[in-house]
């Protein structure tokens, strides 16, 4: 089962200028090194420093999964020379394009992606079977608060779809700026 290591814990500053940090997640399945979400950060050392505690240099990384193409979530991706880039329609590694849907697609044993379209057209969701059960990581909060509404979906209804299927889904979920969750009663639908 894979093991799941949250190394920056994102979130949203509203200050002048505005202070944007994305939640970049590491998830150990056997031989897999999956970082989801390289984006902005405060120095790129906020990425690699916790990686570097658990003895894992970046060249080792072998996997990325970008939840969806906004920098905040993509900036970092080029922190890991050798790893493959998971999207929402293909992978790359080098200058190979490899064409394939999300929806399904085994990154690990127990790591799989899923289509869920709604912070934008091209989301996706990562899920890791732990032992703690299946977390989710996904746009598709915010943080454990919401926003209820994304202020950036241009489709509200179809936001609110996925996150029920992620709700059905997922014990856990790591939002895209904010701290890992269990949702509850109060988690926006």
């Amino acid at each position: 089962m894979a093991e799941i290591h949250v190394l920056v814990e994102g979130y949203i500053r509203d200050e002048e200028p505005q202070r944007v940090g994305s939640t970049v997640s590491l998830i150990r399945d056997d031989d897999a090194l999956i970082v989801v979400d390289p984006g902005f950060v405060a120095a790129r050392s906020s990425i690699l420093d916790p990686l570097a505690a658990m003895g894992l240099p970046p060249e080792r990384v072998t996997d990325v999964v970008l939840s969806h193409h906004h920098p905040d979530h993509t900036v970092n991706a080029a922190l890991f020379p050798n790893a493959r880039i998971h999207d929402h329609w293909a992978t790359y590694q080098d200058d190979r394009w490899i064409s394939r849907p999300a929806e399904g697609f085994a990154v690990s044993e127990d790591v799989t992606l899923i289509e869920t379209p709604g912070h934008t057209p091209q989301d996706i969701t990562t899920l890791a079977r732990t032992a703690d059960g299946v977390v989710a990581f996904t746009h598709l909060w915010w943080t454990a608060e919401g926003p209820a509404e994304d202020p950036y979906t241009t489709e509200p209804a179809l936001l609110h779809r996925h996150r029920g299927r992620v709700l059905d889904l997922a014990a856990h979920i790591v939002p895209g700026h904010g701290r890992l969750f269990v949702p509850g009663a109060s988690t926006p639908r």
